[in-house]
């Protein structure tokens, strides 16, 4: 992030030449294509479970016992028994496709509702272009702090203008002078990274890497979870010892209700921007600091991806799908590779397995905190799938620890 897979598509071009009427007339279209697209969702989920045919031989109907048909339920000439064949004729079977018939057709009609559905709910903000930043070095960061605090009050300004409301919000608070930012592009979903701390004179660092549906209109809550973070580290930290947190939104995130977020190709994309971060990183702080990577729900798949060659000590999978890997082994990384799922986080239930369809890997294989991957699992006890950064709560305690390198204090589940 930050160093962003591609060049990413300005989010306005030509703005003095947009008008404001125009702009909100595309918002509103947007909104209505995201509104309908959502109902006919609902409809195709059950349109896709109504048409499903009845099973094959052998098989026990997942739809129960077919309908009667109109005789039997009109008490026609078949009776109240149903309708029997004439003297002579042979009763006749419909055909009766495999199961994976009806699954193939309920995937394909999902698919084709959930992909303009995805599209229309993110539309393209206006923004200025980032800002022309120094190069990043510990002498430069105040630099760019400041550069990317007025590159996001005209964000702001423009967001307004042209009526988005909840992102200008958004662009105010992080142009506000309290905050950090080392990177900050707010076209479209938006990228930035931001500091927590002082990074300069950092000996512990920690780098949160976010799961879907992460992007400036959601970012509150992700800075939530950074500011949580740097909180524990700081209230347990020796009293010689300088800590710092990076919020890394630094790839366009998929969304949770889309077909990208079942598959590798936004880690793929994202994993060498995430590399090219952390050497950044390491030219400012140096290779004393220790640091850590905390990858949260699909953020996993993208430090799985990155894995490889990352300069990092520790990598922590909290929420974790999968990371496309078998096991830690195969992420062949140097750093101790950590795995944590509360007992009440949803992505328990997400299947486990990984394949290739048509050039494209979906499912992101061996669960993380299962003895086969071979992670060092630690214990996050009742979290759910936003709550590893509780404040208070054992997970985040535990991921201080390990930030802090006191991994002999990391209770394992």
């Amino acid at each position: 992030m930050g160093l962003e897979p591609g060049e990413q598509r300005p989010g306005w071009v030509g703005v003095r030449d947009a008008t404001a009427a125009g702009a909100e007339r595309s918002a509103r279209a947007a909104e209505l294509n995201a509104t309908a697209a959502g109902a006919e969702l609902s409809t195709a989920a059950q349109a896709a479970a109504s048409y499903a045919p009845a099973a094959a031989d052998g098989e026990e109907s997942p739809q129960g016992p077919p309908a009667p048909d109109n005789d039997s339920r009109t008490g026609g000439a078949g009776g109240a028994g149903g309708s029997k064949p004439a003297d002579g004729e042979a009763e006749a079977s419909p055909p009766r496709p495999r199961t994976w018939h009806r699954t193939l057709l309920a995937t394909l009609i999902t698919a084709a509702v959930v992909i303009p559905l995805s599209a229309a709910a993110r539309p393209e903000v206006p923004a200025p272009p980032p800002a022309v930043l120094p190069q990043p070095t510990a002498t430069t960061l105040n630099e760019a702090y400041t550069a990317n605090r007025a590159n996001a009050t005209e964000a702001a300004h423009m967001a307004a203008a042209h009526g988005y409301r909840h992102r200008a919000t958004a662009d105010r608070a992080i142009a506000a002078r309290s905050r950090q930012f080392l990177t900050y592009d707010g076209r479209g979903p938006g990228r930035a990274t931001e500091i927590l701390g002082d990074l300069a004179h950092a000996d512990h660092i920690a780098v949160l890497v976010p799961g879907s549906d992460t992007s400036l209109d959601t970012y509150a809550r992700f800075h939530a979870a950074a500011a949580a973070l740097h909180t524990e580290l700081t209230r347990t930290a020796p009293p010689t010892t300088h800590v710092a947190v990076v919020a890394w939104l630094g790839y366009t995130t998929p969304g949770t209700v889309s077909t990208t977020v079942t598959t590798t190709d936004r880690a793929d994309e994202a994993a060498p921007d995430l590399r090219a971060f952390i050497r950044e990183l390491r030219g400012i702080v140096g290779h004393k600091a220790q640091l850590s990577l905390l990858c949260h729900s699909y953020g996993s798949v993208v430090c799985g991806r990155a894995a490889p060659g990352l300069a990092a000590d520790d990598l922590a999978l909290i929420g974790s799908p999968g990371t496309g890997a078998d096991t830690a082994a195969a992420l062949h990384t140097p750093a101790r590779v950590w795995a944590a799922r509360g007992s009440n986080d949803w992505v328990a239930g997400v299947p486990h397995v990984s394949a290739t369809l048509f050039g494209t890997t979906v499912g992101f294989g061996t669960d993380p905190v299962s003895p086969a991957f071979g992670a060092r699992v630690f214990d996050a006890a009742d979290a759910d799938h936003s709550g590893y950064f509780a404040p208070g709560s054992t997970a985040l305690t535990n991921l201080a620890r390990i930030v802090l390198g006191e991994t002999s204090e990391v209770t394992r589940a």
